[in-house]
């Protein structure tokens, strides 16, 4: 066999597993069986007489082959797809731009872009989606994504080590601060000692494999208690100014944050330093992009002063 027994199947589903992470999520995707995903790579594998995939415990991630065939991969399926708009008299898609970002971005930062951009008369067609920092990189990579709002913590690496680099743009730069009832004894005070919260009832978003535990301050000692998970940041504060327990989350919040809760400071630890970035895969942006990419930046600057 060769690469001319490589099928459009094999395609789809290199990149579907590619951003997915799991062959058993990308055959949920796709509507496949998992039987069928496996069928389709091992084809792809004898038909390019490479691994594409590396193992490891709770997914995979593409080989320095599979890097290479994934970037083919997505050009050909963009390529058929433009086609197959044309085709259909579709207005083609070049216009539209592809936002993914982690959740606390979503109501400040992003909305505001978005209204800005309306108010501008220029709103590009944009869609967005809100996703883990390594999702949202595999979608950058699989090319089902154009730009993705990231958060990082010093030392602010970069989001992953495949190439061609990713481009990263600091956008912000926050604090981390402690979400806390207004009527609470912290809120009083205007601080919390980090042994003091320590046994606090937390309410944190829920760990998995490829994202840790949100919502517990970094480096706590001893185990946490948590009381409520939640993966929306909404949520975990309405239960905060419920009394519920406690939370972490930025100052860059205030503007949408719910009556009954308080930003305070942790003493007693180091100060935690939070940076939003905005990522994106090397190259000229297209027009839209641009114009959402400068959206963005303005929106960033007025959370700066």
């Amino acid at each position: 066999m060769g690469m001319g027994d490589v099928t459009l199947a094999g395609l789809r589903v290199l990149r579907e597993v590619a951003e997915r992470g799991t062959f058993t999520a990308a055959a949920h995707s796709l509507g496949y069986t998992q039987s069928a995903v496996s069928r389709q790579m091992a084809a792809l594998e004898q038909a390019t007489g490479a691994r594409l995939f590396d193992r490891f415990p709770g997914g995979v991630r593409p080989t320095g082959a599979g890097r290479a065939l994934l970037r083919h991969a997505v050009a050909a399926l963009d390529a058929l797809e433009a086609a197959d708009r044309e085709l259909r008299g579709v207005r083609d898609a070049t216009g539209r731009v592809r936002l993914g970002y982690f959740p606390a971005a979503g109501a400040v930062l992003v909305a505001d872009a978005l209204s800005a951009l309306g108010r501008e008369g220029s709103r590009p067609r944009v869609t967005t989606r809100e996703g883990s920092t390594p999702a949202l990189v595999r979608a950058l990579r699989s090319g089902t994504l154009d730009l993705a709002l990231l958060t990082s913590r010093p030392p602010h690496r970069s989001p992953d080590t495949d190439d061609p680099p990713l481009h990263v743009e600091p956008l912000l730069e926050t604090r981390l601060a402690l979400a806390v009832a207004a009527g609470s004894r912290f809120a009083e005070h205007g601080t919390a000692d980090v042994e003091d919260i320590a046994a606090q009832p937390w309410i944190a978003g829920p760990g998995s494999t490829d994202e840790p535990l949100l919502g517990v301050w970094p480096g706590l000692p001893g185990r946490p208690r948590v009381a409520h998970t939640a993966r929306d940041w909404l949520t975990k504060l309405h239960l905060v100014a419920a009394g519920a327990g406690v939370t972490t989350a930025s100052p860059a919040l205030l503007p949408v944050i719910p009556r009954g809760v308080r930003f305070v400071d942790v003493t007693g630890v180091a100060e935690e330093v939070r940076r939003i970035d905005l990522v994106s895969l090397p190259g000229r942006l297209t027009a839209p992009a641009a114009a959402l990419v400068n959206a963005l930046r303005r929106r960033a600057a007025d959370l700066a002063d």
